[in-house]
């Protein structure tokens, strides 16, 4: 049972860009483009550590990189002789490294084909604005007369002090502008690194085609900072939020790994909005490194509790994509989100499957998340979306109820997240059981979810993958079907009108959430439609080699309490006298029947009392202790489960919700500041840099003086002026102009040192010509704001003006465009003339016009 601090829980309010636009170019997986592209890294795996990997490195002519994320065992090397990309294996000298019997293994990395996916605007609309606060309608939704909807429920769960505070969040992409005005004070170097560039710093490669903001935005759009007069509000404006950046580049599995494992104990969550082509005819996921870090992140990550991956769920709608065919959201890993427009309806670029768990908004460019995390393992985040999504007002054809009870959609999955149903629901979360895996080849279609091996036994179902090896002229033209024996159908795969690939799929994992609750046992159908789309040779035909249906789940109801053992019912029979044999229990004095409640007196311990019964025991149980000179079991002192003796402070451990204090072995309902409770209720003294920690020693939820928090590690608290050095460790000092900074660089200041002025993001003694000095909401010296367009100088906002541009004449506070006029003509600009310059408008034409005769006429 998790036991929640609610003052100290954290949520996470992260939200991402769930779908990206339409990609162009080849494709990528079978048959869908041209051969591949060898790139000159290579994945090696290596027993021995790191020196054993450098020396092989070395003999070959590689240079090592280092660890592969937290794949241990697992190097990156690079070899600079070898070109970078090549459409064949280069052969050489290098080679040889695959024949060492040192190296286990060895694979030259290939290019895979990547897309972003940003939420697709219908074409129709022009001039789209950058969302403002106001214009958070999926927020904050107040005017009673609109359509609006905000069923997500982002503000309630705010108002209940859930801002994401505590949580980091890394976003997976072409990196983040670590120094924008708008994430400079939620940015994390701890949670960044730049695996493009092999460096600490994330920060994107800007070029003519501006093509690298897609990671910056959808870090906005999860921690933007609230309040302080800049572009949006994040929903997650207090979390920590970090970038990886490594879509700059060749993407290769290498690189997918490492990325997934950097930091796996310090980051929360790991936000990815980016996969293989939408173009309806790509198959394509994690390769053989990336889905071992998958694994080893949900086993591993957040010290044991499993890292968070929210995926995108795919943006093929209008090619008639199916994410069915990408393996990022079909892994039971990710947490795949679709999306739907403001009322409701399907967005044009949906894409459907049956991995997809729920749905948040897409209007614009912004969709959200809402996951509650503290104590809760990956597995129960996911329990928590299934169990607080709702159907609302989402419309689609395919809503059915499953056998468990559950709504459910290829389009929604479980339906729209809602933020405050699932702090409520987290704060009496029971952790779920124990995940089990039946994998089966079927020969008879019936199953019994593996009930006749415990540890593998799945009664109550989560997730289902069903893996096909399918011989197909083309594969676009099936559709494929998964029935359970509730009678539930989940569609795995729809037809795919340009999947013109004649490779079928091979060992292809295809995973449906619909029987999400419903029982395993009884007779599962695989269904396989094949509807020619174009004409075919008739003579090839598809042809099902080979299934697997593996079950993932829960031997007991995850909902459920377990039930208390039921106590004996039968009772001996009454006898005159009993001359039988007595329990090995029993002493000397003997017994009135054969059972230990039958003893006269006991060889170990008597448990119990004369009002509810006396048995013999050989150990007494939990919550009383063994007095050996009166050879009974004594209860112990309240709260005690385990303990040596009566008082207090004898204590071995605790009742369930106390925790054991080491200081004086006694039970308190929590522990003292400075002190955690570990996995055996223990309360263990947290690691000197924090005054309260979390679970583990070094996960902190306050600093001792002298350090802060940064995400749930302590780090040394640098004073105006300075800023930590992630890689030293230290605080090392800002630029001059900076009072604090997230680096030493003059572009990297937070707030400005006393006399500057904050200008874009520098900071400057005076403003540059086109900029005026002025005060600004949330910043505590004057910023640089730029005048309007024309002027060169200006003395605030608006119509201020002190010196124009070239091509620009000055009248009254007014910049106008130059024109030359023929003899006896006046030209004269009032189109934007404020009405209160009305004045200085005749002014300005009595000091440039002749006198005028009484024959003349001025007519405005």
């Amino acid at each position: 049972n998790v036991n929640f601090d609610l003052e100290a829980m954290s949520v996470l309010l992260c939200f991402l860009s769930v779908a990206s636009g339409p990609g162009s170019g080849p494709g990528s997986g079978p048959g869908s483009g041209p051969g591949p592209v060898f790139t000159n890294h290579w994945a090696v795996r290596i027993a021995g550590g790191q020196k054993q990997a450098d020396r092989i490195a070395a003999k070959y002519g590689y240079i090592n990189f280092g660890q592969i994320g937290s794949l241990e065992g697992h190097y990156h090397f690079h070899h600079s002789r070898v070109v970078r990309r090549a459409p064949y294996s280069l052969k050489g000298p290098h080679s040889f490294i695959h024949m060492d019997p040192q190296v286990d293994w060895a694979e030259q990395q290939v290019v895979k084909h990547r897309v972003k996916r940003d939420a697709q605007r219908d074409p129709s609309f022009i001039n789209f604005n950058d969302p403002k606060w106001s214009n958070m309608w999926y927020i904050h939704c107040n005017d009673k007369n609109s359509r609006c909807h905000s069923e997500m429920n982002i503000l309630a769960a705010w108002q209940r002090g859930y801002t994401g505070k505590r949580v980091v969040v890394t976003i997976l992409d072409d990196g983040i502008e670590r120094n924008h005005p708008d994430l400079a004070q939620n940015y994390d170097h701890l949670a960044s690194y730049d695996i493009n560039g092999n460096d600490h710093d994330p920060t994107p490669r800007y070029d003519s085609r501006n093509e690298n903001m897609h990671g910056t935005r959808c870090a906005g759009e999860v921690a933007a900072v609230a309040n302080n007069s800049h572009c949006t509000v994040g929903v997650a404006y207090n979390a920590h939020i970090g970038g990886i950046r490594m879509l700059d580049g060749d993407v290769t599995d290498l690189v997918e790994a490492k990325s997934l494992g950097i930091r796996p104990d310090y980051i929360d969550i790991y936000s990815a909005s980016w996969g293989p082509k939408d173009d309806g005819k790509t198959v394509d996921g994690p390769g053989l490194l990336t889905k071992q870090a998958f694994e080893q992140g949900i086993k591993k990550g957040r010290k044991g509790l499993g890292s968070i991956f929210v995926w995108a769920s795919g943006n093929g709608g209008r090619q008639g994509d199916h994410c069915s065919c990408d393996g990022y959201t079909s892994s039971i890993y990710t947490i795949s989100i679709s999306s739907t427009t403001e009322n409701g309806n399907k967005p044009w670029y949906l894409e459907v499957c049956s991995s997809i768990i729920a749905t948040t908004y897409s209007s614009g460019d912004v969709r959200r998340l809402v996951i509650p995390l503290l104590l809760l393992t990956w597995r129960d985040v996911q329990h928590l979306l299934v169990k607080t999504s709702r159907p609302v007002h989402l419309k689609a054809d395919d809503w059915k109820t499953n056998a468990a009870g559950l709504r459910v959609s290829h389009l929604y999955g479980f339906g729209l997240v809602d933020a405050e149903a699932m702090v409520l629901e987290a704060t009496k979360w029971r952790t779920v059981p124990p995940q089990h895996t039946c994998s089966q080849m079927p020969v008879s279609l019936t199953t019994s979810g593996c009930s006749e091996e415990p540890e593998q036994h799945v009664d109550y179902l989560e997730h289902v993958v069903v893996k096909v090896l399918i011989a197909h002229p083309r594969r676009g033209d099936m559709e494929i079907n998964l029935i359970s024996p509730s009678g539930t159908t989940s569609q795995l795969l729809a037809k795919r009108l340009f999947d013109s690939s004649n490779e079928g799929f091979r060992n292809w994992e295809f995973m449906t959430v619909h029987f999400w609750g419903e029982r395993s046992q009884g007779l599962w159908t695989l269904e396989i439609v094949d509807t020619p789309s174009k004409q075919r040779n008739p003579e090839l035909l598809g042809n099902l080699k080979e299934w697997t249906l593996i079950l993932y789940g829960t031997s007991q109801n995850p909902y459920q309490p377990l039930s208390a053992q039921q106590s004996r019912s039968s009772m001996l029979e009454e006898e005159d006298e009993y001359n039988g044999p007595c329990h090995s229990e029993c002493g000397d004095q003997g017994c009135d029947g054969p059972d230990t409640e039958h003893c006269l007196n006991c060889v170990h311990f008597s448990l119990g009392s004369l009002k509810s019964g006396r048995t013999c025991v050989s150990h007494c149980p939990l919550g009383h202790y063994g007095d050996i000179a009166s050879r009974r079991c004594r209860r112990c002192y309240k709260g005690c489960e385990g303990c040596v003796g009566l008082s207090a402070s004898n204590c071995l451990s605790c009742r369930k919700g106390l925790y054991l204090n080491a200081l004086n072995s006694s039970c308190i309902h929590t522990c003292p500041q400075g002190y955690f409770a570990d996995e055996s209720k223990q309360c263990l003294k947290c690691h000197d840099t924090c005054m309260r920690c979390l679970r583990y020693g070094d996960r902190c939820t306050a600093c001792s003086q002298g350090y802060r928090l940064a995400g749930m590690t302590c780090v040394p608290e640098c004073t105006n002026g300075t800023f930590f050095h992630v890689e030293e460790m230290t605080c090392s000092p800002c630029h001059s102009s900076c009072r604090t900074c997230t680096g030493p660089g003059k572009e990297q200041c937070i707030q400005c040192a006393e006399g500057f002025l904050q200008q874009e993001w520098r900071c400057v003694q005076i403003c540059t010509p086109g900029f005026y000095a002025a005060e600004a909401a949330g910043v505590p010296h004057k910023m640089c704001h730029r005048c309007e367009e024309s002027c060169l100088g200006c003395s605030g906002p608006g119509k201020t003006c002190t010196k124009c541009k070239e091509g620009y004449n000055l009248v009254g506070r007014t910049c106008i465009i130059n024109a030359s006029c023929n003899n006896g003509e006046f030209l004269f600009y009032v189109e934007n003339l404020p009405h209160h310059s009305f004045d200085a408008f005749v002014d300005f034409l009595n000091s440039q016009t002749p006198v005028l005769s009484s024959d003349d006429e001025l007519l405005i």
